[in-house]
């Protein structure tokens, strides 16, 4: 009876040991969260500190990871935070925002053809991913494939018709082919909506009116 009784409290001891280090994780996790402006951290070293010790008690958590790959890109740390959504995705293979953000990654190191291949999976995985149509248009505007950019803005502008950023980059696309015309039309529209450096420079440089 007596082992019984100890087997018992001993179980009942490690549930609650658990349940304090998933607190502990989710305590960490939450300061981070706070340091995230929407945008980016507002402190992302901090953000990093925090989320580490997270990983530390609870290391199989996947947006952990996801999260800290995104503080270390705050501070150009483009290795750290590749290899952070590298687990991510192995932890949830069906991360769309990991490879979305990996992608952004490898596109600020110019590694194109890779941020493409994210984005396309990105895209499978969501169909009506407005942000990842944006970002491959802009990889391949990099590579010079203007056309197959300006489809994918399209495809951003049909499901969200008021995004500024996919407009200017259709537009840059346009300028890019030498169509000045629909170009300024575009930068027109995404000024209309309260982004209007794109025109102010294509004004300068004596593309617009």
């Amino acid at each position: 009876m007596k082992k019984i009784i100890i087997f018992i409290l001993l179980v009942l001891a490690f549930i609650c040991s658990c349940s304090k280090t998933s607190e502990k994780a989710e305590d960490l996790i939450n300061e981070a969260n706070l340091l995230w402006d929407g945008k980016q951290y507002s402190d992302p070293q901090k953000a990093i500190e925090y989320l580490s010790k997270a990983i530390k008690l609870q290391p199989n958590f996947a947006d952990t990871y996801n999260q800290r790959g995104v503080a270390y890109k705050n501070i150009n740390q483009n290795q750290p935070a590749i290899d952070d959504f590298n687990t991510a995705i192995r932890l949830q293979p069906d991360f769309v925002l990991a490879y979305y953000n990996r992608g952004t990654v490898y596109n600020n190191i110019g590694q194109y053809k890779q941020a493409i291949d994210d984005c396309n999976e990105a895209i499978r995985l969501k169909p009506d991913y407005v942000d990842a149509y944006n970002n491959r248009g802009i990889n391949y505007n990099k590579m010079g494939k203007y056309q197959l950019a300006i489809e994918d803005f399209n495809k951003a502008i049909k499901l969200q018709p008021n995004n500024a950023n996919a407009l200017n980059n259709r537009g840059l696309s346009y300028f890019l082919q030498g169509n000045n015309k629909l170009g300024c039309a575009d930068v027109k529209k995404a000024c209309a909506l309260g982004f209007c450096k794109a025109l102010e420079l294509t004004k300068n440089r004596g593309y617009c009116r």
